[in-house]
C-alpha cells in the first residue's frame, strides 16, 4: 500500500473544503487527524490545530499558502538543531545508539564519510559485537571509504572495542571515533547495562566536552520511534538525533514529537542509501518540506 506524506494529506484537505472568508472548523478537525497520522502525536496534533485555528481567525488567514506557512512556523518551534563541531587537536567520540534495523551501521559510515570529506579523519569502532555480520558490514564500509575500522572477535566486549579505537585514534592524531553499538531492545535490562558500560568508557576516552551520544531513529516508524527515544534517554542519555529514511514517502512527524516532548535536538538527516545521502539538519527547511512548501 502506498504511503502518503503529510504534505499530500494537507493538500487534499484544501481540495476537499471550499474556502470562503474563514476556514471551516471541519478543516481543522481533519487537520488534527492528518497530524496524528503524520506521527506528530495526538496531544501535539490537537494543540497545534487549536493554535492554528485561533491564529487564522485572528489574522484572517484563509489562503492555502499562508495556512501552510503558519503551520510550518508552529512545527518548527518544536525543533532544535544540534551542533557537532569538531576540533582537530581534540579527540571526539560519537556513540551511535538505536534499535536494530534503523540503519546505525550505514549511518556510521555516512557520518564517517561526511567528516572525512570535511577534513576530519575518522576511526570507526565496530562495537556491535552481537549482531551477526555487523563487524563485517562496518569493515566493508570502511574499505569502501578508505577509513580504518577497529573490530574484535564476534561476541567480545563492545566496550573494549571503543577503548582500543580511541587509543588508536589518539595515537594517530585522528580527531574522531564513531562507534556502532548493539540495539537489542527486546532484552532491555542487558542492553542498558551494556550501554552504560560503553558510555563510561567512551566518556573517559574522549576529551572534555567532546563526547556525544547520537540516537539513530527510523523516521518511518512513527510513535515507536518516540518510545525508543524515551528508553535511550532514560537509560544512558541522548545528545542528538539522526533521522534516517527521510525520503519522499517518509512521514517524519515523529521528529516534532521528540523535539516537543523530550527536547532532544536533531543533528543530521539521511535521505537515501548512498554514503552522500546525509546532511546537517535544518529545522526550517524540514518543517516547510513537511507541510509541502
Amino acid at each position: 500500500m502506498a504511503k502518503f506524506s503529510f504534505a499530500q494529506k494537507i493538500k487534499g484537505l484544501f481540495s476537499s473544503f471550499s474556502r470562503s472568508s474563514e476556514i471551516s472548523d471541519e478543516f481543522f478537525d481533519e487537520l488534527t487527524d492528518a497530524l496524528i497520522e503524520g506521527d506528530v502525536g495526538a496531544k501535539n496534533a490537537m494543540t497545534i490545530s487549536d493554535s492554528l485555528k485561533k491564529s487564522c481567525k485572528e489574522k484572517k488567514i484563509n489562503s492555502e499558502y499562508d495556512v501552510r506557512a503558519l503551520l510550518s512556523e508552529m512545527l518548527c518551534s518544536f525543533l532544535k538543531k544540534a551542533d557537532l563541531t569538531l576540533e582537530q587537536n581534540s579527540l571526539s567520540v560519537f556513540l551511535l545508539l538505536g534499535v536494530n534495523g534503523v540503519g546505525k551501521t550505514t549511518t556510521a559510515a555516512k557520518l564517517a564519510n561526511l567528516y572525512k570529506k570535511s577534513g576530519f579523519p575518522v576511526v570507526l569502532a565496530a562495537s556491535d559485537t552481537f549482531r551477526a555480520a555487523a563487524e563485517e558490514q562496518l569493515e566493508k564500509h570502511g574499505k569502501n571509504l578508505g577509513i580504518r575500522v577497529i573490530s574484535h572477535q564476534h561476541g567480545s566486549d563492545p566496550g573494549a572495542v571503543v577503548f582500543d579505537a580511541a587509543d588508536s585514534a589518539r595515537a594517530a592524531k585522528i580527531p574522531l571515533v564513531i562507534a556502532d553499538t548493539a540495539g537489542r531492545l527486546h532484552n532491555k535490562e542487558n542492553l542498558v547495562r551494556e550501554l552504560q558500560k560503553i558510555d563510561k568508557i567512551a566518556q573517559s576516552k574522549a576529551d572534555a566536552n567532546h563526547y556525544k551520544k547520537l540516537l539513530v531513529i527510523d523516521s518511518t516508524t512513527g510513535q515507536n520511534a518516540l518510545r525508543q527515544a524515551e528508553v535511550f534517554l532514560e537509560s544512558v542519555g541522548v545528545d542528538a538525533i539522526i533521522l534516517t529514511k527521510c525520503d519522499s514517502s517518509a512521514k517524519g512527524g515523529v521528529a516534532f514529537a521528540i523535539g516537543r516532548e523530550l527536547g532532544i535536538p536533531v543533528a543530521y538527516i539521511c535521505t537515501g542509501e548512498g554514503y552522500e545521502n546525509i546532511a546537517p539538519f535544518d529545522p526550517v527547511s524540514f518543517s516547510r518540506s513537511f507541510v509541502g512548501l
